[in-house]
């Protein structure tokens, strides 16, 4: 049905079952495994594979070879996590993985094999070499390409790309969709679902430098506080240590499987300098390498470190990393006989939408899963390659409980139809520059407290120039998503008086144990309201 929502905006309704926001894997596994329960519609803000996964390099973590263990992936997991870690949700991601990827490869993914066995290979703060790759070096691509053709060729779902989330459709205190725009068409298109999912992705484009696709702007957790829904962690957000310093963007990430086949981090007069920072050097955890190439540029007065390739051999470097060569050498880098320039870039959002172990928010029929989410798997730094493995694991588990969810009864699904067309919030996009510089300067890699109020004050100053209009470009949505987010990041971060993990304050260097809780921010009545909630540790059998 359609009908005029107001004298500038036609709205169309639509009416599904499930409604899964964004296309990364996080998403289309969950669309897939609703697809036997009824019909999904999939919307998403570009095309089908604009999605941090389709640039995820790496690999998938998962215990599947010999000597490895569910419980070895964990125990590395907590120990990446700072502390912060649920150990529940560790457990249940570690120890469902290794039958999620067999069901992963089973639709069609391929994954690098030597004499028909699968290779693994090994990052840091990995105790095993556990990592699978495809094509070397192109795992997100791969990935996402097997859900994408799966989902595309499933009757009972519906895809509609170049669609963005404006806000959640909200009527007796349930989530019932969302007010979106179809911005291939220049319409408001409103969508009513007995069940709701964010699976946005992450949130780099809030900094200057980062790994993501441009289309990582927070809108899931931007979407939610809006709504009411608590947001958790949100200070902590990995920076990746190796992102190639050179123009371009968004930065070319260096995977961090090529320190794990032995190259190393080096000045710009060779020296070696990981092993004055960590016992483990290049494999330390992420946020201790990322601050030591920090530091070492801010010693040097230099814009970047470099990484030497040169101890893994040429040949097994142009075997294992094809696509990173081929990029590097594209942009005229010879990574056979130079150093390669390096500096770390924002690439990973560990906070996010509160959630519990199978996607429930706060919110009646609202789910959150993959990046945008916080279940406490991640803690207060992700470990390597968890990620993938974040979105199929919590993918199908949210996709369990949202097919258990009762229809909307007829008349709700009516009322919800019948709404008032929501205004629509919006920021001038070149707003968009102003928030990365905040961001970059003083929500970075090392924090303190006149940078983190400097922000804050700067980003609730153009806050206050966020409009409610009827109509929407997307980068205007998405600059107030960002001004948003970057300003409750500036927020936790302050809250959070100590260092832990990616969090890291020159002002409170040290981890403090009466810090170990999540921070949970969440608007009531139009203030923010925050409080504490401890970690939770495994309950005994």
């Amino acid at each position: 049905m359609s009908r005029s929502a107001d004298s500038s905006a036609t709205e169309s309704v639509i009416r599904c079952r499930f409604l899964v926001v964004g296309s990364g894997i996080a998403g289309l596994w969950t669309a897939l495994h609703l697809a036997p329960f009824g019909d999904v519609t999939v919307i998403t803000k570009g095309q089908l594979r604009d999605t941090n996964t389709q640039y995820a390099q790496g690999g998938i973590a998962v215990a599947l070879p010999a000597g490895d263990s569910p419980e070895l992936h964990r125990l590395d997991t907590l120990r990446a996590g700072a502390g912060l870690c649920d150990e529940p949700a560790v457990s249940v991601l570690t120890g469902e993985g290794p039958d999620i990827v067999r069901e992963l490869i089973a639709r069609g993914a391929y994954f690098d094999r030597r004499d028909g066995e699968l290779l693994f290979g090994r990052e840091a703060a990995h105790g095993r070499s556990r990592i699978l790759h495809a094509h070397g070096d192109a795992t997100g691509a791969e990935v996402q390409r097997t859900a994408s053709e799966v989902v595309r060729e499933l009757p009972g779902v519906t895809l509609h790309e170049a669609t963005g989330a404006a806000e959640l459709l909200l009527h007796g205190g349930q989530c019932l969709g969302v007010e979106a725009v179809d911005f291939a068409r220049g319409e408001r298109v409103r969508f009513v679902a007995d069940c709701t999912v964010l699976a946005t992705g992450g949130a780099g484009e809030i900094w200057r430098y980062t790994t993501n696709p441009p289309v990582a702007t927070a809108d899931g957790p931007a979407l939610a506080w809006r709504a009411g829904v608590c947001l958790r962690d949100m200070e902590f957000v990995q920076f990746h240590p190796t992102a190639l310093c050179a123009p371009g963007y968004p930065k070319f990430l260096i995977s961090e499987a090529v320190r794990g086949e032995g190259a190393r981090l080096v000045d710009g007069k060779g020296r070696r300098f990981m092993l004055d920072y960590h016992p483990d050097a290049e494999l330390a955890p992420r946020d201790v390498v990322a601050r030591a190439i920090f530091t070492e540029m801010q010693q040097a007065g230099a814009p970047c470190m470099y990484l030497d390739f040169s101890p893994i051999g040429a040949d097994r470097l142009r075997r294992r990393f094809p696509g990173i060569v081929g990029e590097l050498e594209k942009r005229g880098f010879d990574p056979f006989h130079q150093p390669i320039p390096i500096s770390p870039a924002a690439h990973y959002m560990m906070g996010g939408i509160t959630a519990d172990l199978h996607g429930l928010t706060g919110l009646p029929r609202l789910f959150a899963c993959g990046e945008c989410a916080d279940y406490g798997v991640h803690g207060a730094n992700r470990l390597a390659s968890n990620s993938l493995l974040d979105g199929l694991v919590f993918g199908n588990r949210t996709a369990q409980a949202m097919a258990e969810m009762d229809p909307l009864p007829e008349s709700l699904a009516r009322a919800a139809e019948e709404l008032p067309a929501l205004p629509l919030r919006v920021l001038e996009a070149e707003a968009k520059a102003t928030i990365q510089d905040l961001a970059w300067e003083n929500i970075g890699i090392v924090r303190d407290r006149p940078g983190l109020t400097r922000a804050r004050e700067e980003l609730a100053d153009l806050a206050r120039r966020i409009r409610q209009e009827p109509t929407a470009t997307l980068p205007e949505l998405e600059a107030a998503n960002m001004c948003q987010v970057a300003w409750l990041t500036a927020t936790a971060a302050l809250v959070r008086e100590e260092s832990r993990g990616a969090h890291f304050r020159s002002d409170f260097p040290q981890t403090r144990e009466e810090w170990r809780r999540h921070i949970l921010l969440r608007q009531v009545e139009g203030q923010l309201e925050i409080t504490y909630q401890p970690v939770i540790l495994e309950r005994p059998a």
